[in-house]
């Protein structure tokens, strides 16, 4: 088939889905670890904070957070699409992640953090050696799909002409009106990756199961 010679000229706009992905991806870790401490705090001052970034967030489409990170920063600071699509990926999965680190946290059992207290650790010393690591472990699952759920979300950054699988099948449709071809290339580009991150996981939570039964 003649569209199938266009198949490789989308892989680079699939490794841009990639790099706009892992870095929403990593700065939505980073955040939601932060704000799910933060949310869980017994102080107000951090805690309200943590609870309206959540909200807000989470409240509000990616799109407008999206757009009002790139053209509202526009006249503050000068902000290409890339970094701008980095950044409101980074937010917008950071609220999510947040919960899943929270709900987490909050499932390893109190009398761990009252077995770390008669040892004498300090409230920060339990969490960091003994409340966190299992967490992690047990948000495995909810953060696997999230994950696929922020590869899909990439493709919103085309609102900014990031340069990704959805723009590119977008340009290639209206130049040869064959939209629909283009878009059902774009959509084997994400269902393999998408595929593959997917067995990732399961490979991980296997593994994880493995070590647990082992313990």
């Amino acid at each position: 088939m003649e569209i199938l010679k266009y198949f490789y000229d989308f892989l680079p706009a699939a490794g841009m889905t990639l790099q706009v992905t892992a870095a929403g991806i990593i700065i939505g870790m980073a955040l939601g670890l932060i704000f799910a401490l933060m949310r869980l705090s017994k102080f107000k001052f951090l805690s309200y904070p943590a609870k309206f970034y959540i909200w807000l967030i989470r409240g509000t489409p990616l799109l407008l957070q999206l757009l009002f990170i790139y053209f509202g920063l526009v006249g503050i600071i000068k902000l290409d699409q890339i970094p701008s699509a980095f950044i409101a990926l980074g937010i917008h999965n950071g609220a999510y992640i947040a919960e899943i680190f929270r709900g987490a946290i909050q499932s390893v059992d109190r009398g761990q953090r009252e077995a770390g207290k008669s040892l004498g650790m300090t409230n920060w010393m339990i969490m960091r050696r003994i409340i966190l690591p299992q967490a992690l472990k047990r948000s495995i699952p909810p953060l696997s799909n999230q994950f696929i759920i922020a590869l899909k979300d990439s493709s919103l950054a085309s609102a900014i002409a990031v340069p990704e699988l959805l723009l590119l099948a977008r340009q290639y449709g209206s130049a040869t009106y064959r939209l629909m071809d283009f878009l059902a290339i774009a959509a084997v580009y994400y269902l393999t990756m998408t595929t593959i991150l997917t067995a990732i996981a399961n490979l991980i939570e296997k593994k994880l199961n493995i070590s647990d039964y082992r313990e």
